[in-house]
């Protein structure tokens, strides 16, 4: 098989089996291989920022990431303004950018660039495939990258010799190590800012606030009286009947000020500590009051950080039903049976 269609077959065997892409001649062996392997679906969309805002998209609301299919430098650069969002919203994607064949770059035509270069700033793992038979296990080592910690942005480019060429193998993705859990200590100052009576909020991010880590997060405000809050950027939140309440915090700043000042604590879970979008004259960059502690609980926060602090202090509170929005109002009832239009009688003719 070609290199092409080991890095299909890896994706595959690895989790990631949709493609949003859109390619062009270098990435030809690789379209080809999209349709003779079972189990991708590829989703073409008409401008790069599309694909990487559908891949940004698709990894916030499933958690596993996609791939993206993209034509040399230019087509990376027309989409990184959605790579820089789903960077912040620490979303996992496994890039796979076209290249020239190798023996050709040194020829300089129109479309060579420096991919490696445009791709740095948001790729937390970045690779260029340097033969067909390592572009199977570059692919796999792109996987678990992607997945590792909350979520991360992995670019593998794929020489258009190294796609075409055969030997290529399939290989396993290797083991995702866990993500870390907060020290003993850690936990333990942030139970006891819990119990201290003060005014807290706690600042959550990532899964956090969906799933079972909103839920657990419901459980510590009710049981501590701490406010839930986010920040104005976030990748997804559960709201509606029967969720916790989560606060956001207001994009303008003086409105944020105002939120804030009320808080003598703040615990940190997935987030840094809350600043201004930008700088304005006689204005601070952080948000929070100068009064106030913070307390980095970890960062990222996957749910098992936000269980840690719940077992933390469960010992020593009892658990109440978090705030929760209203329940949806029973449906009302309308009339049943087909419905009739009233009949005017004709208007006589003048």
């Amino acid at each position: 098989m070609n290199g092409a269609e080991s890095l299909v077959r890896t994706l595959v065997a690895g989790g990631v089996n949709v493609s949003f892409s859109n390619p062009g001649t270098s990435e030809m062996h690789f379209v080809a291989a999209l349709d003779r392997v079972e189990g991708m679906r590829c989703v073409l969309g008409l401008f790069e920022g599309v694909v990487t805002g559908a891949a940004d998209g698709y990894g916030r609301m499933t958690g596993r990431p996609a791939s993206t299919l993209l034509h040399l430098g230019p087509g990376l650069a027309n989409g990184l303004a959605n790579l820089h969002n789903a960077n912040r919203a620490q979303t996992p994607i496994v890039n796979i950018i076209g290249d020239h064949a190798t023996y050709h770059k040194r020829h300089d035509a129109p479309l060579t660039a420096d991919i490696e270069a445009l791709a740095r700033p948001y790729s937390k793992w970045l690779r260029t495939s340097a033969t067909t038979t390592e572009v199977g296990s570059d692919g796999a080592e792109a996987i678990a990258a992607s997945r590792s910690a909350s979520g991360r942005i992995a670019t593998l480019i794929l020489p258009a010799d190294t796609a075409w060429g055969e030997g290529g193998e399939v290989a396993p993705v290797p083991n995702i190590p866990l993500p870390p859990v907060p020290a003993d200590a850690t936990v333990e100052r942030a139970a006891s800012m819990l119990k201290s009576g003060l005014p807290t909020g706690i600042i959550l991010a990532g899964t956090a606030l969906h799933g079972p880590g909103l839920v657990l997060a419901g459980r510590i405000a009710a049981g501590t009286g701490a406010r839930l809050l986010t920040p104005v950027t976030f990748a997804r939140v559960e709201r509606g009947a029967g969720r916790p309440i989560v606060e956001r915090i207001p994009y303008v700043i003086e409105l944020a000020l105002a939120r804030l000042k009320e808080f003598h604590q703040l615990i940190l879970i997935g987030v840094s500590p809350p600043v201004a979008f930008f700088a304005y004259p006689g204005k601070p960059s952080l948000l929070a009051p100068e009064h106030c502690e913070i307390h980095s609980l970890a960062r990222p926060a996957p749910v098992r950080i936000t269980s840690a602090l719940l077992m933390g202090w469960r010992r020593h509170l009892g658990f109440r039903r978090p705030r929760q929005l209203p329940r949806r109002p029973s449906a009302r009832k309308f009339p049943a049976g087909r419905y009739r239009f009233p009949v005017s009688p004709p208007s006589s003719p003048r």
